[in-house]
């Protein structure tokens, strides 16, 4: 209904765009012949009338009925007046054979009568066809010493009469075939649209596979091409966010199964009090986890949310990477981890509590994924445009495949879900939304089993 509509539209406006520049175009010649080609047509009918009056009084011997009635023939309307008043038509004769009051007598004596150049201001096809004795020319003339008006004007109907059945059939054929050539171009261009249309149909009922058969160079062909970009960008994501809620279900369930499982143990009597207090630290430990998950969970809402009530500033990063290790400090310790830093005055601008969250995780990321007594190096390093931030590790590191889809929310390279090393599959998810807030980049160097480098790089003040 919607495509129809605006076939309909589209070809009702054309058409009406057709029917105003014609008329606009009509009135435009209308003027130009009134101010231009009226006068330049009474001009030449007036020379030729002249021309004529000259050859009956330099010639008194010819017949002036055969001379004008040959004239009259092909194709000229005239009217002959002697000095006694008496009337002679030759050729066709005028649809109206008054004249203003005076003329007859001025022509008479010897004024030109310029009817053509005074004939009223009515469009120009009326008055270029009026078939009346007011649009005429009438000049004198002798002959035989008598006094004569010659009154003449072009017959329009004999002299263009085929014409005017051609321009006729030209133009109601040009009409006609401009209204189906319209209505053939509209359905043309308003197919991609429609097609579009049931596309966005399909979109919106979860069908994102989505192939448009539309090849065209111009803007609609273009808009089809990001569309189908769109639906692909589409069923990714799709795949992903049914991929997000699986492991979020998994995530929760698995941590809630084990506080579940571990309280019907204590339900039972029998068990020994250090078997109890041992329960209750797993199940501590299983909500540490599920406090952990949504705060991450929380934090990248946050991050997402920000994108427009960022708080910017002049951020050291070189004192919130300190602040980082610091609050860490206990951490590494535990993990025997030797760590190493190299951290010269540097500032960026940004928002200072995202950018802390940033290193917080690639800190921490760093320990988590650690192996015992391993090291840690991180240094600030200063190009032309941008600070880089470089985080190396010597922990388990990842292959080509896993980093492909090491941003991706609650991805981790554990496929087996074995919590040999915890975590939420969202660290490096929220890393990599905060530096595109800022701008912006990071990079992965690593290999499987001996470590891995993230290079930060944003941009400089």
């Amino acid at each position: 209904m919607i495509m129809k509509s605006l076939y309909s539209k589209f070809a009702f406006i054309t058409i009406m765009i057709m029917i105003v520049s014609g008329i606009v175009s009509f009135f435009i010649s209308n003027v130009y012949y009134q101010v231009k080609l009226k006068q330049q047509n009474d001009e030449k009918i007036t020379n030729f009338a002249l021309e004529m009056a000259g050859f009956a009084s330099n010639h008194p011997s010819i017949s002036l009925q055969d001379y004008f009635g040959h004239i009259g023939v092909i194709g000229y309307q005239i009217l002959l007046i002697n000095q006694e008043g008496e009337k002679t038509y030759f050729g066709s004769s005028f649809r109206q054979t008054n004249l203003p009051e005076g003329v007859q007598e001025r022509v008479m004596n010897g004024e030109v009568y310029h009817g053509i150049r005074q004939f009223p201001h009515k469009t120009f096809v009326t008055g270029f066809f009026a078939n009346e004795l007011t649009n005429s020319i009438g000049v004198p003339f002798q002959y035989q010493n008598k006094k004569y008006a010659l009154f003449i004007r072009p017959d329009i109907k004999l002299l263009f009469n085929e014409m005017h059945i051609l321009f006729g059939w030209i133009l109601l054929l040009s009409i006609l075939l401009s209204i189906f050539l319209v209505l053939i171009s509209t359905k043309y261009l308003i197919e991609p649209i429609r097609k579009l249309n049931m596309a966005t149909k399909e979109i919106s009922e979860g069908n994102f596979s989505i192939r448009l058969d539309i090849e065209r160079k111009d803007e609609l062909g273009h808009l089809a091409a990001n569309f189908t970009k769109m639906s692909e960008k589409l069923a990714k994501v799709d795949m992903l966010r049914k991929e997000l809620i699986s492991n979020i279900s998994h995530d929760i369930q698995s941590p809630l199964a084990n506080i579940k499982g571990y309280l019907n143990l204590l339900e039972n009597n029998d068990k020994q009090d250090p078997d109890k207090q041992q329960y209750i630290r797993i199940m501590h430990s299983e909500a540490d986890r599920l406090s952990k998950m949504t705060k991450q969970l929380l934090l990248l809402s946050s991050v997402e949310s920000k994108r427009d009530l960022m708080n910017v500033s002049k951020v050291d990063i070189s004192g919130q990477l300190k602040s980082v290790i610091h609050q860490y400090q206990w951490s590494i310790l535990e993990k025997g981890i030797m760590i190493s830093y190299e951290l010269p005055d540097a500032w960026v601008k940004g928002d200072a509590s995202l950018l802390y969250s940033l290193w917080e995780n690639l800190l921490t990321n760093a320990i988590k994924y650690n192996h015992q007594n391993g090291t840690i190096d991180i240094e600030i390093l200063e190009t032309v445009s941008d600070i880089q931030v470089v985080f190396k590790d010597t922990g388990i590191g990842l292959d080509e495949k896993q980093i492909e889809r090491v941003f991706d929310r609650f991805y981790r390279a554990d496929a087996s879900r074995e919590r040999s090393v915890e975590g939420t599959g969202l660290g490096l998810s929220i890393i990599n939304s905060i530096i595109d807030l800022h701008h912006g980049k990071i990079e992965v160097n690593s290999q499987k089993g001996k470590g891995s480098a993230f290079k930060v790089s944003l941009p400089k003040l």
